[in-house]
């Protein structure tokens, strides 16, 4: 079986192009012919220019290896929208999608993500093939899946014109894209209520949760601690309490910073802010200078990361919409609690009083202070949510949850 994971770039660290990205890994694993079908950017940079794409005759390249991202990968010729925001669209994708199914066969394809016009287009594709094979015609059917990485129109996070224009976009393009979908691929059962809402057959629902790379769990069981404390100067008798994602307002690592003052006079307690600059990282410097119990480290290698998950004694997300929360299953698998703000996803993936603690959202400060303060004093209660933390996030395995979903694309094809 021939699959492609289509979205609209690629990415080192955003949790949805992770996950598009981690399907071809394991599709491969699992003897599949797999590609990333995506943008020419990655991280919002081009991997190869548009003209490139466009002199091919075809308006795609195609790399057994991609430079950005090591797997096979079919680069589209594509643009940035000005509107809607923070989108990439495909150039003339239905002609790209018969090109790349006469050229390499494609038996079972993902579509990711919304506001972009992969989705509608591969759709058109699927619904095309479909009907003229009822008409007669003998070409190979196509199961297509879409997974939209949900998170709602909220008001606390978009902006009147942008969340209505989203509520457009979902009333008019989710009916289309279910109806030529064998699969609408959910991160949580609170998003499969949503989708089903919207108009998804209930028995089309396919939980995904996410998936934890069981490569990065590897790097977890093995990682050196005591080398990533002497690198970052943390006390080595500090507890660490980690946020890891982009400095940007949406994941508010700001608030951290600001949990981090309530224990500045402590010596028992080391938070680390990691992950890529973004919008919100000159604030969070400012806010955390001439504070000794803290550290910004900006991106980090895997490697890093790993050290960093098996380093902390807390997980601290005060996010102000997260559709799941990839990153707090890693902390998870390596037996640290979180404490998240419990937006949307957070509140089914961490569950409180379990694997972690639910406070009242993002700007909920004192009450994450508390949070943290309550587990560092009570290490009975700490070690009870880190046994359940773990257990939890092995059963996520993506290597576990890309079998089930091939198995039932192959039920879908007959195969």
């Amino acid at each position: 079986m021939n699959f492609a994971s289509i979205m609209y770039q690629s990415s080192a660290s955003k949790g949805q192009e992770l996950v598009a990205e981690r399907m071809v890994k394991f599709a491969k694993r699992l003897g599949l012919e797999a590609w990333y079908i995506t943008s020419i950017y990655h991280d919002g940079n081009p991997v190869v220019s548009e003209r490139e794409a466009e002199l091919t005759g075809k308006n795609y390249v195609v790399y057994s290896e991609d430079p950005a991202i090591k797997l096979p990968t079919i680069r589209v010729a594509s643009y940035k929208t000005t509107w809607p925001p923070r989108r990439i669209v495909f150039r003339d994708f239905v002609t790209v999608l018969i090109n790349i199914d006469r050229e390499l066969g494609l038996d079972f394809v993902v579509t990711h993500s919304t506001l972009w016009n992969g989705p509608e287009e591969t759709a058109r594709w699927v619904l095309w093939k479909k009907l003229m094979r009822s008409l007669g015609e003998r070409i190979p059917p196509t199961v297509m899946g879409h997974m939209s990485h949900y998170q709602p129109p909220d008001p606390l996070r978009y902006s009147l014109v942008e969340r209505t224009y989203r509520m457009a976009w979902n009333t008019t393009a989710f009916p289309f894209i279910f109806k030529a979908s064998s699969m609408v691929l959910v991160l949580t059962p609170l998003e499969a209520e949503e989708m089903v809402t919207m108009g998804a057959p209930p028995d089309s629902i396919h939980l995904f949760p996410g998936g934890l790379d069981d490569d990065f769990a590897e790097l977890v069981d093995r990682a050196d601690t005591r080398s990533f404390r002497e690198k970052y100067g943390i006390p080595e008798d500090a507890k660490v309490v980690a946020y890891l994602g982009t400095v940007e307002y949406r994941k508010n690592p700001l608030a951290v910073a600001k949990i981090a003052r309530h224990f500045k006079d402590r010596r028992d307690v080391f938070f680390v802010i990691a992950g890529r600059p973004g919008d919100q990282w000159e604030e969070v410097k400012r806010t955390v200078r001439g504070l000794k119990n803290i550290v910004l480290t900006g991106e980090l290698k895997d490697e890093e990361k790993a050290a960093l998950v098996k380093t902390s004694y807390l997980n601290i997300i005060m996010s102000r919409m997260e559709g799941f929360g990839l990153t707090q299953l890693e902390f998870m698998y390596g037996g640290v609690p979180v404490v998240t703000s419990a937006v949307y996803g957070q509140k089914w993936l961490v569950r409180n009083g379990v694997d972690g603690v639910h406070v009242n959202g993002p700007d909920d400060v004192n009450g994450a202070a508390s949070a943290v303060d309550a587990l560092l004093k009570d290490e009975e209660r700490w070690k009870e949510m880190s046994r359940n933390a773990r257990e939890r996030a092995r059963g996520f395995l993506f290597s576990k949850l890309m079998r089930e979903l091939v198995d039932r694309a192959r039920a879908a094809l007959g195969k």
